[in-house]
């Protein structure tokens, strides 16, 4: 009997571009869960389930933010602050990964877009499912104060994630319709022929 041939999308992590950088990335996602979980079944030692927890969930914000957002979709966060009047405010990168043959760019591998935006908002929902779980055993309040911080920590990767893909869309139909041969090209063309012409 035959095994079916594997298609691009397919979540198997062999598929991936980059294999060790989405093993870690699910690694950091799945090791917070696994251990806030475990620690509060079999021990009741608060403070090292929530310093472990707390470490694996600052590694998984940091590899998240800054190499696997990068490497896998081809996107990164960061937040900046005005010296001067103390504002702060997102900015937003992307790569393009359209691959076409004007842009020389690697197209998107879609196994890893499909790894990354599944883990992305699958965490803040378990942690959610947990956070009900937690306050409906009645559990000791101060578990739920983990739970908090994992939210926290997890809302704002996705929707910087978020924001910044709708950046990325939206910057790409702007290029695309600027430099394709669309209409804004040919109005463009059109006015600055009409400009120079007499």
């Amino acid at each position: 009997m035959e095994r079916p041939q594997a298609r691009a999308g397919d979540l198997s992590w062999r598929l991936s571009s980059h294999p060790i950088t989405l093993l870690f990335f699910l690694g950091f996602r799945i090791s917070s869960l696994l251990f806030y979980i475990l620690g509060s079944v079999f021990t009741q030692n608060f403070i090292l389930v929530f310093i472990v927890t707390i470490l694996l969930l600052a590694a998984d914000f940091y590899y998240l933010k800054n190499i696997a957002g990068r490497r896998l979709v081809g996107l990164r966060w960061w937040n900046e602050v005005n010296t001067a009047s103390g504002d702060s405010h997102w900015v937003f990168e992307s790569q393009d990964r359209s691959g076409s043959a004007e842009s020389g760019a690697p197209s998107q591998n879609a196994t890893d877009k499909r790894f990354f935006w599944l883990a992305l908002y699958a965490q803040p929902a378990w942690w959610v499912v947990l956070a009900i779980v937690s306050v409906v055993r009645l559990l000791n309040p101060i578990w739920l104060s983990l739970i908090v911080i994992a939210l926290i920590l997890t809302i704002t990767n996705t929707l910087a994630f978020s924001r910044c893909d709708k950046f990325s869309q939206a910057s790409s139909l702007a290029s695309s319709a600027m430099y394709s041969g669309g209409m804004a090209k040919s109005l463009a063309g059109g006015l600055f022929s009409r400009l120079f012409r007499g």
